[in-house]
C-alpha cells in the first residue's frame, strides 16, 4: 500500500473512533455536568477531566453545567444534542434515576450509552455549628413530636440523601410522607442554606461538607456508612440504632448512538484516567471509594439500582 493511501486509510478510521486509544490523537472532549456547581456532580466531572488530560486520552475538556430537575434537563440536552458524537461525556449517577423515578421525564437515562461507573460515598448529616441540637438522636425526637419543624436540606427530590431521610423517618415511625425536606439543585445552595441557619439539617457527601465540618462551622452527627468514614468524626445511623445505610453512586455515560468501537476506545480512556496521580488524589481528598465498573456490566448495574431504588422509595412512601 502507498504511503499517501495509507495515511489516507488510518485517518477515516481515526474519524470512525475505529482506531484502538493508542493510535489515536487526544480527544478534545465535551464534559455534561447535569448540575449547577459546586456538587458532586461538578466535582467528579472536574476530576475525571483532569486525570482524562494528565492520561494523555484528552487534549482539552470543556465543562457544560445545566442543573435543574435532578439532572434532567442535563440530560435532556446531553442526548437531543450529541447523538453518535464519540467526544461527548455525562457525568451522573443514583439521584439521577431517583429524579427519573419521581419526576417521570420525557427523557431516559437509557436513551445514552452507559461507560463506567467511577465511584461511591455515603451520605454525611451535618448541623450548622450554632444549632441549638447536638446529636442526630436530638433531631430525630424533635421530628417524632413535630416532623414538620425539623427542615432538611440537600439534593433534589428522588435524591440519595431524601432516600435516606424518608428511612430514617420510617425507622423511627414519622410518616416519610410528613417529612420537611427541602431540595437544591445543587452543592452550593445547600451548603448556604445550612450555614445561613435556613434549614435544621443537612445531608450530602463529603465531597460538599468537607471543608466545613474540617473548619467547623458544619457538625457532622450521622453518616449512612456500614463503617465510620475517614475524616469525619461522626457515629454511622447503624452505630446510633437506626437501620439505614445507603451509599451514592457516580458514573459517566457516552452519548447515544456512537458505535461499539467508539463506546470501547471511551471506557478505555476512563480506566486510564482512574489510574493517574490526578484522579487519586481527588479520591483520596473526597473521601470517595473506588468503585470501578464498566460496559455492560455498569449497564446491568443500573438497571438493578433503578428497579432497588423504586422498591425502597415506594417502600418508604416517597412513590
Amino acid at each position: 500500500m502507498r504511503r499517501d493511501t495509507f495515511l489516507r486509510s488510518l485517518l477515516a478510521l481515526a474519524a470512525a473512533g475505529a482506531l484502538p486509544l493508542s493510535a489515536r490523537a487526544a480527544a478534545n472532549l465535551k464534559m455534561m455536568i447535569p448540575a449547577n456547581p459546586g456538587g458532586g456532580w461538578d466535582t467528579t466531572g472536574r476530576a475525571l477531566g483532569k486525570a482524562l488530560m494528565e492520561a494523555g486520552a484528552a487534549s482539552s475538556v470543556n465543562y457544560d453545567n445545566k442543573g435543574g430537575a435532578a439532572g434532567a434537563i442535563g440530560l435532556a440536552q446531553f442526548v437531543n444534542s450529541n447523538k453518535g458524537n464519540p467526544d461527548a461525556l455525562m457525568v451522573m449517577g443514583a439521584v439521577m434515576l431517583g429524579g427519573i423515578i419521581t419526576g417521570k421525564p420525557p427523557v431516559n437515562v437509557t436513551q445514552a450509552t452507559p461507560l463506567a461507573r467511577l465511584l461511591s460515598e455515603s451520605q454525611v448529616f451535618v448541623l450548622p455549628a450554632n444549632s441549638p441540637f447536638k446529636t442526630m438522636k436530638d433531631v430525630v425526637e424533635q421530628m417524632k413530636k413535630d416532623p414538620g419543624s425539623v427542615k432538611w436540606g440537600g439534593g433534589s427530590r428522588g435524591s440519595t440523601e431524601h432516600i435516606a431521610v424518608a428511612m430514617l423517618a420510617r425507622e423511627v415511625g414519622v410518616d416519610p410522607t410528613k417529612i420537611n425536606y427541602v431540595a437544591f439543585r445543587g452543592g452550593g445552595e445547600a451548603v448556604a442554606a445550612i450555614l445561613g441557619g435556613n434549614v435544621t439539617v443537612g445531608a450530602s457527601a463529603f465531597t460538599e461538607f468537607g471543608e466545613y465540618i474540617k473548619t467547623g462551622k458544619m457538625k457532622p452527627i450521622g453518616v449512612t456508612a456500614e463503617q465510620r468514614l475517614k475524616d469525619v468524626d461522626a457515629p454511622t445511623l447503624k452505630e446510633q440504632g437506626y437501620n439505614v445505610v445507603i451509599s451514592n453512586w457516580r458514573g459517566v455515560y457516552g452519548a447515544p448512538g456512537i458505535t461499539a468501537e467508539q463506546r470501547k476506545a471511551l471506557i478505555d480512556m476512563i480506566t486510564k484516567a482512574t489510574q493517574t496521580n490526578s484522579w487519586k488524589q481527588s479520591v483520596a481528598q473526597n473521601n470517595w471509594t473506588p468503585a470501578l465498573l464498566t460496559g455492560d456490566a455498569f449497564g446491568k448495574f443500573v438497571d438493578d439500582e433503578f428497579a432497588n431504588l423504586r422498591a425502597i422509595m415506594v417502600k418508604s412512601g416517597m412513590v
